[in-house]
């Protein structure tokens, strides 16, 4: 059930903050990264973006990284928990207003995206450390659009100082899932945030081929791989994520869009992405901005619609279907997964919660932690 309104109420302050972002919120496509010529373009337009100049991204330290301190989130446990619980329900209702829940979900997964399995220091490992609200991290090719999503989490960030912008970023996400019919996800809170950017090059693309790319912590691991298979697997099993996590994490592309002008990708708008168009389980209007192209008709609905239109040949034309979405169908590893979520939703909802939590919880360092939120 959606949080009581009457427990929480957002303050005025948050509300009339929340309003004036989502005016120019764009929701975005998840969990994929620009082609190399959007990339270089959407890097020179963010270093002189107005979220930039507004101060509201922070620059990060450029130390070397073994020599940069970093933040140690502590909190009182009453008053920590108490804050958890109150900022959740005010994500909610902030999410259910903008109809966001793409984007979140996109911030959280690109700031845990930079986890390196095989760097044992934190916060160097990289991962859900809240490093993407730094300069120059936010304005990385692949993050594209991001900073709409911080604008909108400023205000909440400054009700709920206890809660760290890790934790924040992550409770986000999962809020947006739930909010959107998924799974409630058994999320873990108290993350410590970091002062130190994860270098660029982390994030699959959506085709694969010769990108010049180097991702991990360390920026030595490559991503080139000539077939999309092989790509995502170089990506997630970085990470220390497997096949099961790469099709489960797939089905997310539930919600959201993609947007030429970031990723190079779709189209300028479709009948799905029109500002006409009822994307929510709910049936309530509102998309946000109107354009992009979606990967399923009921883009802001979280369900397994993504697994029953990519492998369907008959499904509208208008609909999104990269190299890397066919491939979970194609590839001999991600193939069970995906016929399995394609005939059971409930079974993909538990393999998503699964690796959602995962996700969100690479590279992390928790203290105080807090289960039960």
């Amino acid at each position: 059930k959606p949080p009581s309104r009457t427990t929480v109420m957002f303050s005025k302050s948050v509300l009339v903050a929340a309003a004036a972002a989502a005016c120019a919120l764009e929701v975005a496509d998840a969990f994929v990264a620009p082609t190399p010529a959007m990339a270089r373009l959407n890097v020179r337009s963010a270093a002189s973006s107005p979220l930039a100049r507004t101060g509201l991204v922070h620059a990060a330290s450029t130390r070397p990284l073994a020599s940069r301190r970093t933040v140690v989130f502590m909190a009182a446990s009453d008053d920590h928990v108490k804050e958890l619980k109150a900022c959740k329900k005010d994500l909610w209702d902030l999410v259910d207003k903008t109809n966001a829940n793409p984007v979140m979900v996109r911030l959280a997964w690109h700031d845990s995206g930079t986890y390196d399995v095989n760097i044992k220091e934190w916060p160097d490992c990289g991962g859900a450390i809240g490093s993407i609200r730094f300069d120059p991290e936010i304005n990385h090719g692949a993050n594209a659009g991001l900073s709409l999503a911080l604008k909108l989490l400023e205000p909440i960030k400054k009700k709920y100082p206890l809660v760290s912008h890790a934790d924040l970023f992550q409770m986000a996400s999962a809020v947006s899932i739930e909010h959107a019919g998924g799974p409630k996800i058994d999320m873990k809170y108290g993350r410590v945030d970091s002062e130190q950017c994860s270098p660029e090059g982390n994030l699959p693309d959506a085709e694969p081929g010769d990108n010049g790319k180097y991702g991990g912590a360390g920026g030595t691991a490559s991503t080139e791989d000539s077939t999309p298979g092989g790509h995502l697997r170089k990506v997630f099993y970085r990470m220390g994520l497997g096949d099961k996590e790469i099709v489960a994490l797939s089905g997310a592309h539930t919600l959201g869009r993609a947007w030429k002008d970031r990723s190079g990708l779709g189209a300028e708008s479709t009948k799905f992405t029109s500002k006409d168009a009822i994307a929510r389980k709910d049936g309530k209007a509102g998309i946000g901005k109107a354009g992009g192209s979606s990967w399923t008709e009921k883009w802001l609905a979280f369900d397994n619609s993504y697994f029953t239109t990519i492998p369907d040949d008959s499904s509208d034309p208008e609909l999104l279907k990269l190299s890397s979405d066919k491939i979970v169908f194609k590839d001999d590893g991600f193939k069970p997964f995906a016929e399995k979520y394609q005939k059971s939703e409930s079974d993909f909802f538990k393999d998503y919660a699964e690796s959602h939590k995962k996700l969100s919880e690479l590279g992390a360092k928790f203290e105080n932690e807090v289960t039960g939120v």
